[in-house]
């Protein structure tokens, strides 16, 4: 595993922020479109092994495969962009203006989205026969963590609110974690392994992903969960991602650019006489 040293990785977190922000619409979308995709069977597959063992804990270990391939592949993910685009603004990167970093997270909230949708209506399709029989286990497990991370949070009113935006913040300071690991290593064992981690994580704790939750939401109402679309963006997908925005920028962005960039004085010490 070549390691590459923190303030050079971070410097290329910059670089990565500010290309993002330059890439032309189409190959943005392409991108965007193409990890939403992914990221969604790489939840069916987690969620299907899980049922299929009994142990949560396996589909969590074995989830992180899709984020590793489609960030092989050089793929976005919004939760990505959140931490990275800014850091090019905070850099004063020469053209980088706020405009452009909120049309670079509207260019792959879109993209994700119409991916991760297109994978939730092919699974609910194949799952059921094409709508003519019972989704069976799965659909029915799909079903269940849609109504319990909508309504599930609506019953305790502003307190579940809170919780869903402090989930959310925790899980995009793992996949940021995830989304830095990509740049620590030269090799492509490194990278998958600094990758792996964090998402393990943020997949066994069940924490909110904005990405992840475009696929499962839908699937669910498509599979007769009982709660509304409006159930759905108010009370997980819009809180959802402003928590992974201050997550990501707050504990993992932030405070790397910080220290390995924006690096304080060394601190002089007075001499003994």
């Amino acid at each position: 595993m070549a390691y590459v040293a923190p303030s050079e990785f971070v410097t290329k977190m910059v670089d990565a922020g500010e290309s993002k922000i330059f890439m032309s619409t189409r190959d943005t979308l392409i991108r965007a479109y193409m990890a939403g995709a992914i990221l969604a069977l790489a939840a069916v597959f987690a969620v299907s092994v899980a049922l299929q063992t009994g142990y949560p804990i396996i589909g969590a270990i074995l989830f992180p495969v899709g984020f590793c391939m489609l960030y092989l592949m050089g793929l976005d993910l919004v939760t990505g962009v959140f931490v990275l685009a800014p850091l090019a603004l905070i850099d004063k990167r020469p053209g980088v203006t706020l405009k452009g970093v909120l049309r670079n997270w509207g260019l792959v909230f879109c993209g994700n989205f119409a991916g991760a949708f297109t994978v939730a209506v092919i699974m609910a399709t194949v799952f059921t026969y094409g709508f003519q029989t019972d989704a069976g286990k799965l659909g029915h497990m799909l079903g269940s963590i849609g109504e319990s991370r909508t309504l599930g949070y609506a019953q305790y009113g502003a307190a579940g609110m809170l919780t869903l935006f402090l989930r959310a913040a925790l899980c995009n300071w793992m996949v940021s974690m995830g989304v830095v690991g990509a740049m620590i290593s030269t090799t492509v064992g490194g990278k998958v392994l600094a990758m792996w981690m964090p998402i393990m994580v943020f997949f066994a704790m069940t924490f909110e992903h904005s990405v992840v939750n475009m696929f499962l939401f839908p699937t669910a109402i498509m599979l007769g969960g009982k709660f509304s679309i409006m159930d759905y963006l108010v009370w997980n997908e819009i809180p959802t991602i402003l928590g992974n925005i201050a997550g990501g920028l707050a504990f993992t962005g932030l405070t790397l650019y910080a220290t390995h960039v924006k690096t304080a004085p060394k601190r002089k010490l007075a001499r003994v006489a």
